[in-house]
Parts: C-alpha cells; sequence; structure tokens
C-alpha cells in the first residue's frame, strides 16, 4: 500500500478499529464482525486525492467513537472483487454494512462533521446539536428552493431523532412547496399524538389551510383595482386572499388588518380568523406573526 507521508490508509499497528481489508479477508473482516457493531468499509486507491483527504478524517471519527462503530478500508486497484459486487463507480466510497449488510454509504472527502453524523446515524447515537443544525440547514435551504438539499437535511435530521417536530414539520413543507400536498398531509397524518400541538406541526397544518384557502383566490390586480374602487372590509379581504394566492404573506397580513380595522365582525369576523392562521403559518416567533398581532390588538383595543 502506498505511503503518502500522513500514513492516510495505514492502519496504526494492532488497531482493532481500523484495519486494512481484502476482498479474501471481507467475509471475516466486515461481514463478521457487523453482527455486533457497524463497519464501515472505506473502498479509496492510491492515486485518488479525496480518498487521501478523507483517510486521516473518518480514521479519527472512528477511533472518537470508541468501539461503537469499526472501519476497514479496500484499495479497490489491489482488490477489485468486492467493490465490482457493490457497484461502486467513483472514490473515495463508504458503505456501512450491519448485520451484514450493506445498509448505507456515502461518496466524496466530506467534513468531519458530516462523518460523525453518519457515524451517529449508524450507531444511533443522537447529538441535539447536529439535530439542530442540520434542521437550521434545511430550513436555509428550503427558503432558498433548494428542494433537494432540505429534504435530504430533514430526512437525515429525522433518522437521527424520528421525534423532531421541525425535521416532520419541515419536510412535510418541503411536499407542499413541491406541490405535493397529498404527501405533506400524509406525514403530517403519521404525526405521533405527543407530537401533534408542536407548534411546528401546527404551522404546517396552518399553511396547508391556507394553500386550499388560496386555491380559488382572485387575482392580485384585481382584488388591488377592487379596493381602489371601494375600499371596505370585504374588498380588503379579498385582496388579503389574493395576496396569499401569490405567496405574499406580509401583503395579505397587511391587507386583512385593514379588512378588520374598517369592520371587525365583517363575515362573522373572517379576516381575523383568516389572519390567525396566516400567524401561525408563519410561526410565533416570526416577525410577521409579532409585529401582525401588536397592530391586531391595537385594533380590537382601541
Amino acid at each position: 500500500m502506498e505511503n503518502f507521508g500522513t500514513n492516510s490508509h495505514q492502519a496504526p499497528a494492532g488497531a482493532d478499529l481500523v484495519k486494512d481489508g481484502t476482498d479474501q479477508t471481507f467475509m471475516n473482516d466486515v461481514i463478521e464482525p457487523s453482527k455486533d457493531v457497524p463497519v464501515l468499509v472505506d473502498f479509496w486507491a492510491p492515486w485518488c486525492g479525496p480518498c487521501r483527504q478523507l483517510g486521516p478524517t473518518i480514521e479519527r471519527a472512528v477511533t472518537k467513537a470508541g468501539g461503537k462503530v469499526k472501519l476497514v478500508k479496500v484499495n479497490i486497484d489491489e482488490n477489485p472483487g468486492i467493490a465490482g459486487q457493490l457497484r461502486i463507480q467513483s472514490i473515495p466510497a463508504v458503505i456501512a454494512f450491519k448485520d451484514g449488510q450493506p445498509v448505507d454509504g456515502f461518496m466524496g472527502a466530506l467534513p468531519e462533521s458530516q462523518v460523525n453524523d453518519f457515524i451517529n446515524r449508524m450507531t444511533g447515537e443522537v447529538s441535539e446539536e447536529e439535530v439542530a443544525a442540520l434542521v437550521e440547514r434545511a430550513q436555509e435551504a428550503l427558503s432558498q428552493g433548494d428542494m433537494g438539499g432540505a429534504a435530504q437535511d430533514f430526512a437525515t435530521a429525522l433518522q437521527m431523532d424520528q421525534e423532531n417536530a421541525d425535521a416532520i414539520a419541515g419536510l412535510a413543507r418541503v411536499h407542499l412547496a413541491g406541490g405535493d400536498p397529498v404527501q405533506a398531509k400524509a406525514i403530517l397524518d403519521n404525526v405521533p399524538e405527543t407530537l401533534k400541538s408542536a407548534p411546528a406541526i401546527a404551522a404546517v397544518r396552518a399553511s396547508m389551510e391556507l394553500a386550499g384557502e388560496a386555491q380559488d383566490a382572485p387575482e392580485v390586480s384585481e382584488a388591488e383595482s377592487a379596493v381602489q374602487s371601494a375600499p371596505n372590509a370585504e374588498t380588503w379581504h379579498t385582496l388579503g386572499r389574493a395576496r396569499l394566492g401569490a405567496g405574499d404573506m406580509d401583503g395579505a397580513a397587511d391587507a386583512l388588518l385593514e379588512s378588520i380595522a374598517l369592520d371587525r365582525e365583517y363575515n362573522d369576523a373572517a379576516a381575523r380568523q383568516l389572519l390567525l392562521r396566516v400567524f401561525e403559518s408563519a410561526g410565533a416567533g416570526s416577525e410577521l406573526a409579532k409585529n401582525g398581532r401588536r397592530r391586531l390588538s391595537s385594533i380590537l383595543f382601541s
């Protein structure tokens, strides 16, 4: 095995957690031990630059896990058999084995934090900080329209913590934003009873209701013309619904507040009820909800 100076793919002498493997020893090195603890197999080659980056990173992570996971490194130039059976087409590639079967994996030289996340998933360890970081990254991706990245991070967070309300709600929002309300509803319908009243779950349910409310909303330009012609509680309420249909939550809140200011009881307080769902959908801690509730209170109690 080629030595790159940093021993990136040379196991320490006598180490049991990190070792070199071959096609011939794969059963003893990987399959049998994986019945006791997860075994990660790092497929690499001496000519692969990213492999040299990943090597020390994954070794540190496995060592830090303290025996909860093992690492076997397979040089595919010298041992192409198992890599061929697993259809490894790009390296570095890491495949995790549990109970004698491949169960998960990743490709490329991931940063150490993501390697640690992967190992935690394999060992069942849950780090609240790591889950929170994944959810935050997913929410940022969702806000930027990166549905694939958001879905992947929300799903990873759920693998680490199956009862994370923010991750469940986030995954439902991904489907809702992607035009699949049926799948979003299916996710929410399977929420554990203990989480159904969680703010994040309630917020996405409110978003689904708003999506239904907006389905038959008029065009914004048409509703704006109606307000200019006859600015009353009805036309402002209609403009609020139109802006919701266009995805303008802030503009919708403004219009609904105008409707309430003119006639708080119009149509059985329809504007106020819709506005409260807007606040719930945006989240109790959002600026829209906080500012909107202050404005609503000043209207109702003036």
